[in-house]
């Protein structure tokens, strides 16, 4: 009977560790108490020793009935062969208990309820000028692409892969990074299923695809080695089972795609910083990168990580600090009550590359929704430094119809916009998507005035548009550019389309200065031959000189 017995609890100790085993294998929880996955895995691992505690010591047979004024009745559900079982059965029922307990009063005692001045003070938030810290736009650093379109240009480059596309898809993560002085945003490829990682995971994953998001020029960077540790990979090759079992305490956040300057694929894995209580007041206080190709991993402080590592702080928990730090200033009632002096991020972000680092950039609104800004922050995503910017105007989501409203006839739809200066004011610039994802055309805003809105069929169309636009409303002066004459005789003409018009490009005898003559405004210049002597007026740039008049005569010079 004893022998019976021990091989009951030997048995059902076994299939205890195995369900342990195969729960911990798919879920990776991290062994650590800060982890709500933990208190799940043990809460899951106690109800699965409850269950098969009692399948091996509940009543069975004659035990199963009992004796009451003679007559004998089906005993209770939790009756037991023994009295030692039944205390067993008890005992782990209330360590369990005692587990959810915890639980659930560590979420309690970590929450912003009971912690709001320590939430309210997780971000250090600096106010700043917007005229010094962001200077007049550069438009090979604006990033006219959003994700959805990337997406697009992503998937129509991998159309062309012919060696590739039948194996391989390309993963929707298109991390935007700054490379290279440009953002771009790069995309690893993934199995495009579980067999075809069979059929290819010895070679790994070939490439990634990488874009340009100023000239929407997309790639395909074939690596010389494949990547062997991914998001699609499985057993364990899967990054997510790499980094846990090296890593068995670390509290992993969402974990990144980015390229260092050589254009070696890393993931980055922002490791979790628990600062309020058991499960409260995240940030980030370690990051591990993970070679993609090799599986090699390095730990660093946050403060150490290499400068090439651009997203550390993701957008969401970027967003999620400075909401607490605008509505919690007068505790957790008054933000839900009074809400006086409560602030909160607008609904939606995009990114800045500034000082070589990404930032995230979001407008600030008051509790009231009043579909207005009370200001702006900028927040890095490698050091979370934050920057708080004062400037009243439009909300983004009344900006982007306020575009659309100009070329509703077309049915473009605006992305989020991006803050940039033009001429020492606060501009949303949008660009404008057709139905397919596509970018048509570009917006700009003035922040402050929001009814003035530029449209162009090229950024610099749009920027020129909105210039124009705000000296004749006053909002700054017009630029005065002293023009020039030049007399000579032309030695070399070319020709070529810039942003669909024609332009001409002339040089005169014993000089190399390039004249920049646009068809659409000076018409004569298509009467214009090698030897004629020209007269042209003209305002100095960097690489060509722009013509604003000019006089032809159709004899050459004497």
């Amino acid at each position: 009977m004893k022998g019976k017995k021990f091989m009951a609890g030997l048995t059902a100790a076994i299939i205890g560790v195995i369900v342990a085993a195969i729960y911990y294998y798919i879920e990776l929880p991290a062994i650590n108490i800060h982890a709500p996955g933990f208190w799940k895995f043990i809460i899951f691992v106690m109800l699965v020793v409850l269950v098969i505690y009692y399948i091996a010591y509940h009543a069975k047979g004659k035990e199963k009935y009992t004796t009451i004024n003679g007559k004998s009745v089906k005993a209770p559900l939790f009756e037991f062969k023994s009295s030692a079982a039944k205390l067993g059965f008890k005992i782990l029922a209330g360590i369990t208990i005692a587990f959810v307990a915890i639980f659930l009063v560590g979420g309690i005692l970590s929450s912003e309820i009971v912690n709001a001045a320590k939430y309210q003070k997780l971000l250090n938030v600096e106010d700043r000028s917007f005229t010094e810290d962001i200077k007049e736009v550069s438009y090979n650093q604006i990033p006219i692409l959003d994700k959805d379109s990337a997406e697009v240009i992503g998937n129509r480059v991998m159309g062309t892969m012919v060696d590739m596309v039948s194996q391989f898809e390309v993963s929707d993560m298109y991390s935007q990074i700054n490379y290279a002085n440009k953002p771009v945003r790069v995309s690893p490829l993934e199995y495009g299923s579980i067999i075809k990682w069979f059929s290819n995971n010895s070679e790994g994953i070939p490439a990634y695809i990488e874009i340009d998001m100023t000239s929407q020029e997309a790639q395909c960077v074939r690596l010389p080695e494949g990547m062997k540790y991914t998001k699609s990979d499985h057993f364990g090759r899967n990054i997510y089972r790499q980094l846990r079992f090296a890593y068995p305490t670390y509290i992993f956040d969402d974990i990144n795609f980015e390229i260092d300057e050589t254009g070696t694929p890393y993931w980055v894995c922002p490791v979790k910083k628990y600062n309020i209580g058991l499960f409260g007041g995240v940030t980030v206080g370690r990051v591990v990168l993970c070679n993609a190709v090799t599986g090699e991993m390095t730990d660093y402080a946050v403060e150490d990580v290499p400068t090439w590592v651009d997203k550390v702080f993701s957008a969401d928990l970027l967003i999620e600090l400075y909401d607490y730090h605008g509505s919690l200033k007068h505790g957790f009632i008054n933000s839900v009550l009074g809400q006086r002096d409560c602030l909160q991020t607008t609904d939606g972000y995009n990114y800045i590359a500034l000082d070589d680092d990404v930032w995230v950039y979001t407008g600030v609104t008051s509790v009231g929704q009043d579909k207005s800004n009370v200001g702006f922050v900028l927040m890095n995503q490698r050091t979370m430094e934050t920057r708080y910017y004062t400037i009243s105007g439009a909300e983004e989501n009344s900006a982007m119809s306020s575009a659309e409203g100009r070329v509703q006839n077309l049915g473009y739809k605006a992305t989020f916009p991006l803050l940039v200066n033009v001429g020492g004011q606060p501009t949303y610039f949008m660009a404008l998507k057709d139905d397919a994802g596509l970018v048509k055309s570009y917006a700009m805003l003035n922040i402050e005035k929001y009814q003035n809105v530029a449209i162009g069929d090229s950024v610099l169309q749009c920027e020129t548009n909105y210039r124009q636009l705000m000296s004749d409303n006053g909002i700054v002066q017009e630029e005065v550019i002293e023009s020039k004459s030049k007399t000579g005789t032309v030695s070399k003409i070319a020709t070529a389309v810039v942003d669909g018009n024609s332009h001409y490009y002339i040089l005169l005898d014993g000089s190399s200065v390039i004249y920049d003559v646009n068809v659409a405004d000076h018409v004569e210049v298509i009467l214009v031959n090698v030897g004629d002597s020209v007269t042209l007026e003209y305002q100095e740039g960097e690489q060509t000189n722009s013509v604003t008049a000019m006089k032809v005569a159709t004899k050459p010079a004497q």
